[in-house]
């Protein structure tokens, strides 16, 4: 199962980093500088794992690098939690509402634990508008979804 947890999460990831890039594209919606991600981080290694805002707090070197590999080993990590949850049998017959439906549950990651961090708030309630952020995280996440269920759908196809 460990090529099929591959597959899912890079490809869950993959999607949901186009559709950031087409939303960028398209509606001049800028998506989550990953280089943040890396900084927060970075600087846990010194205790420190809240920001009163995460875009103020000192850069470090290599801070996108380890951004962007967190991002896709999350990926990786949320793919295992969706196939420990499904079963095995889902790879034979990929479902799409179990995909969305976990897909919305990985929304607890940014709005519960790396909102707060940044200095955002729980479900970004400090946010200047705290109900776009999660509307557009509900979206992100439920293109993460999808690509879970189109990655299924790819591997069941090939086998």
């Amino acid at each position: 199962m460990v090529v099929e947890i591959i597959v899912l999460g890079i490809g869950a990831t993959l999607l949901m980093d186009l559709w950031a890039l087409l939303r960028r594209r398209w509606f001049a919606i800028a998506a989550l500088d990953y280089g943040w991600v890396g900084r927060w981080l970075g600087h846990m290694r010194h205790g420190q794992f809240r920001h009163a805002a995460i875009a103020k707090a000192p850069p470090l070197r290599g801070e996108r690098l380890l951004g962007w590999g967190f991002h896709y080993l999350t990926g990786l990590l949320f793919a295992a939690a969706f196939l420990a949850w499904v079963g095995q049998a889902w790879l034979q017959r990929p479902a799409l509402l179990p995909a969305l439906a976990f897909g919305v549950l990985t929304m607890a990651a940014p709005l519960l634990l790396m909102q707060p961090a940044f200095g955002m708030g729980i479900a970004a309630r400090l946010a200047p508008k705290p109900w776009l952020v999660r509307q557009r995280a509900l979206l992100t996440h439920l293109v993460f979804g999808l690509g879970l269920y189109l990655s299924g759908a790819a591997l069941a196809w090939l086998d």
